[in-house]
């Protein structure tokens, strides 16, 4: 198993989807799949586990779900302490972990390898995705040793930008194009699902 391989993941799936009006996104269909579905149809051949972060209890899903280990729904930040303190406590091996979200349904297939590839030789480094002329900070690879130091900026400083965080270590952007569509496009309101379901359409034909 290559090293990219061995990286875990944990999807966060823990927003209250004010902007959907509520309810659980990622369950939601375009071209006749879950959001969920085609995020981890992308994902999985690139990544060791899949962890889904989710602060709503869910039916039947192909991979462990876990609420955020800090309580009062305090932000993506919380849902990539769920997952380092997770993967921590199964002995996980890798040094990264991947986080993405759970409303980006044409996320890369080589999304791993190249974040992998824009870490530095620092052991704290983080790399996050960047299109568009922005970044994308909760499609990126967090050492799993930062766990005590998230832990710290979330509940002592009450800290909830991933930025600000990040910003703290070794921080580098990969950069995609977009000549076939953003990769990073998420869906937050009910008319981007037009939009995605007809870029899916044309991607299967």
């Amino acid at each position: 198993m290559s090293a990219a391989l061995d990286i875990p993941c944990v999807i966060l799936a823990g927003g209250q989807s004010r902007r959907m009006g509520g309810g659980d996104k990622f369950l939601k269909k375009i071209a006749g799949k879950t959001l969920l579905d085609h995020i981890i149809a992308r994902i999985e051949p690139q990544v060791g586990a899949i962890l889904i972060n989710s602060n709503v209890a869910l039916g039947h899903m192909p991979y462990p779900v876990q609420a955020d280990v800090v309580g009062g729904n305090q932000g993506p930040l919380a849902g990539i302490l769920t997952g380092l303190d997770y993967y921590n406590a199964q002995g996980c091996t890798a040094t990264h972990m991947l986080c993405i979200p759970s409303d980006a349904p044409f996320i890369p297939v080589d999304l791993v390898a190249r974040l992998q590839a824009g870490l530095s030789s620092d052991s704290c480094s983080i790399s996050m995705a960047y299109s568009r002329g922005r970044v994308h900070p909760v499609i990126s690879l967090w050492p799993l040793s930062l766990a005590k130091d998230l832990r710290a900026a979330l509940v002592e400083e009450e800290l909830r930008k991933i930025i600000i965080f990040a910003q703290r270590y070794e921080l580098s952007n990969v950069r995609w194009s977009d000549d076939e569509g953003d990769p990073f496009y998420n869906i937050n309101k009910p008319e981007d699902f037009e939009a995605a379901a007809a870029r899916a359409s044309e991607m299967t034909d």
